[in-house]
């Protein structure tokens, strides 16, 4: 069975038209399917409406060759050239890259930079995208509320986040990635270079994932006994093996997926570089790879 890996690292250029002088929220409802893909509607340059994931690992935005070649009404160039892009009520301007795949039922994806200096809210109880230009003030002061510093790198950002096996600790950067649809990706060279033992973790099964330019990777999924994320932790994760294709040219890094993600509402400050995480409705859901 394959499953999408869908990571992007690129150059990119955003600019929006969001008010900064006052305090305003855009919200946008969003559907996460069964695949763990999260999905809007935007408008691309006034013309064509596109079902797009809202893909934290990735930056600008990416649209699929079947979908640049075939669906599109505008013509497109490609990397460096502005286009708008409708999200809610705010217009915002990227450019445009393509790929080979995306998320299951999308056209393509956007990634967090269209956000700079703004707040996203990912609310998985009601299935709403709120976009604010400010946080709002009870947030801040929710104890149930988990914090994490966001670090940047390659145009994208991660948290820290820690996994347990047989009493043994590692504490590392997880790229925070709602573009990809499983639970944690291990890096096996990050956790051979702490001497984690992964090669104890019960093997689940083997798969072979597509990458976004279409490449096979093939991933083994074990069970990883605890994943700590802030004040929370969650048992017995089905997390996913990655011993070749690094995501980040080359980096050693674990990734947070959806999967993972999905259990928690989310305010993603990049204001203030902060994480907010509580835990959701389905925070104890059954994994897919259980």
């Amino acid at each position: 069975m394959k499953y999408l890996f869908t990571l992007l690292v690129s150059s990119f250029c955003s600019i929006h038209t969001f008010a900064q002088t006052e305090s305003i929220s855009d919200t946008i409802p969003f559907v996460l399917n069964k695949y763990n893909t999260m999905y809007i509607k935007a408008v691309f340059n006034q013309t064509d409406t596109l079902n797009l994931n809202f893909d934290t690992g990735s930056s600008a935005l990416t649209l699929t060759n079947d979908v640049l070649n075939n669906k599109l009404q505008s013509k497109v160039s490609l990397y460096h050239t502005l286009y708008e892009l409708k999200i809610g009520n705010q217009v915002y301007k990227t450019e445009a890259y393509d790929a080979q795949l995306s998320g299951h039922d999308t056209d393509g994806r956007f990634g967090w930079d269209l956000f700079k200096n703004q707040i996203v809210e990912m609310n998985y109880e009601d299935n709403i995208m709120v976009i604010h230009s400010h946080l709002p003030d009870s947030i801040a002061k929710d104890n149930a509320y988990t914090k994490l510093a966001i670090n940047y790198f390659d145009n994208v950002f991660s948290v820290q986040s820690t996994i347990v096996q047989d009493k043994i600790e590692n504490t590392d950067l997880f790229l925070f990635d709602t573009g990809y649809n499983r639970t944690v990706m291990l890096d096996n060279d990050l956790m051979k270079s702490h001497n984690f033992p992964f090669e104890q973790m019960k093997v689940i099964k083997t798969i072979i994932m597509k990458g976004a330019k279409g490449n096979e990777i093939p991933v083994i999924t074990a069970n990883l006994q605890l994943l700590k994320i802030g004040d929370y932790t969650l048992k017995d994760v089905p997390a996913q093996q990655l011993t070749t294709h690094k995501p980040l040219r080359g980096k050693n890094i674990h990734i947070l997926g959806n999967e993972v993600l999905k259990r928690f509402n989310a305010f993603l400050d990049f204001k203030e570089n902060i994480v907010y995480l509580k835990p959701s409705k389905l925070y104890d859901i059954a994994y897919t790879d259980k």
